[in-house]
């Protein structure tokens, strides 16, 4: 059913409506028909819809990408930030604290761990596409 199929509340009101059309259409072939011609339209749509996001979103990265050095390295820089505080917490924090009592553990609220794992599933999946596009232009 294209992309939206995959996400499973959506799947199953496609699903369902497309049985709706078994049980108003009497003939077979033309209940078949018109499922494949609702599918197809749903595809379009969806392919559609998809490349309108990807293209709205390539325009932001370039934009970015011609700009300043900090419109260019916002991200990365913030990445780094939060990477720093969690190597503070989890690595310098524990042996300095052996050592000393003015060893201080950096606040890390949840909302930039949630940030952390999007940045970095966001390079993650980033670099796979970029190498499956790399392979098939080979």
């Amino acid at each position: 059913m294209g992309l939206l199929s995959f996400i499973p509340v959506i799947g199953k009101v496609i699903d369902k409506g497309l049985s709706i059309v078994d049980k108003l259409v009497l003939d077979k072939d033309k209940a078949a028909e018109l499922k494949a011609a609702i599918s197809k339209e749903i595809l379009v749509t969806n392919h559609d819809e998809l490349v309108k996001t990807i293209d709205s979103q390539m325009q932001i990265i370039l934009a970015e990408a011609k700009g300043g050095w900090l419109q260019r390295n916002w991200r990365p820089l913030l990445m780094l930030t939060i990477i720093a505080i969690v190597a503070n917490n989890y690595v310098l924090f524990p042996y300095l604290s052996m050592f000393t009592e003015k060893a201080v553990m950096l606040e890390l609220p949840g909302g930039l761990w949630a940030l952390l794992n999007v940045g970095v599933g966001g390079y993650v999946v980033g670099r796979s596409a970029e190498k499956i596009f790399k392979e098939k232009g080979k």
